[in-house]
């Protein structure tokens, strides 16, 4: 009986062994190589590890992601470093960009086209602010400050004159603006009447040109370009308002963006597609 017992008892503990040898066996890591796909039967059902992916590698499989620059200079240094013959650019004169696909199909097989490179302009602050007040009427004392600080954007008359036109106005302050006559040599001539105490009643005028051509560069690293800017006013109750109307600005822009187009494209050989690239 007790024979028989221990026999059975040791049975018990060689299988107990046995099952303990299996799960330290399962339990211990195997080392997987990168590059490959592995299955693995576990109680939860078949098991898939993938190491096949950028991130177990040195270095990536191919480049992807996109690149944003601001000027045509260093767009056409991003594409010197990574473009190829089957690199593709497109320009969108709506949205005012243009984007390279750097990895573009080939004729004879498809690529990934996931490496790109995207020119955003971005608009000037000297530009936004004559856009801003373009079509707008403004006190003598405002005018005559938004003058005074784009000094360097006045071309004709020049800086000079326009200072001495916009003090004039501050001068001017405490008149009365009776009526505006368009003059023959294409100035715009005020007539006031002064209303403070000492000099009330004593009349004057004020000359200033029916327009004027400033210089603005529309987008940053772009070039300049000429726009006429014409005189607007308006005698009010509340004194003399005044402003100007910029001629056709959203066609300047448009040039300027071609502009930017044409140096792109003279320094590549590869054709400027107009659209967007899928």
């Amino acid at each position: 009986m007790t024979t028989s017992y221990t026999s059975a008892l040791a049975k018990d503990l060689d299988g107990v062994q046995s099952v303990i040898d299996i799960a330290q066996q399962a339990a211990e890591p195997a080392e997987l190589e990168p590059g490959s796909v592995y299955a693995f039967v576990t109680p939860r059902g078949v098991e898939q590890v993938d190491l096949t992916g950028d991130r177990y590698k040195d270095q990536p499989s191919r480049k992807h992601g996109t690149t944003v620059v601001r000027d045509a200079v260093s767009f056409l240094a991003y594409w010197t470093k990574h473009s190829d013959p089957a690199s593709e650019i497109y320009a969108d004169a709506e949205k005012l960009t243009v984007t390279a696909v750097l990895d573009a199909h080939l004729a004879s097989a498809a690529r990934w086209g996931g490496h790109r490179l995207h020119l955003a302009l971005r608009e000037t602050e000297t530009w936004k602010q004559w856009m801003r007040c373009d079509g707008h009427l403004l006190s003598q004392d405002a005018f005559a400050e938004f003058l005074e600080d784009h000094l360097p954007e006045l071309l004709e008359p020049s800086a000079a004159e326009m200072l001495e036109i916009a003090q004039s106005f501050q001068a001017a302050v405490k008149v009365d603006f009776q009526s505006a006559t368009r003059l023959s040599n294409g100035q715009r001539q005020f007539q006031y009447v002064e209303t403070q105490t000492s000099k009330a009643g004593q009349k004057g005028q004020l000359a200033v040109p029916e327009a004027f051509t400033i210089g603005l560069v529309p987008f940053e690293g772009s070039e300049g370009y000429k726009l006429t800017a014409r005189l607007r006013h308006r005698i009010t109750p509340d004194g003399l308002k005044l402003g100007f109307k910029l001629e056709r600005p959203d066609d300047v822009r448009k040039t300027a963006f071609a502009d930017v187009v044409k140096a792109i494209g003279q320094e590549i050989n590869t054709p400027v597609l107009n659209g967007t690239p899928a």
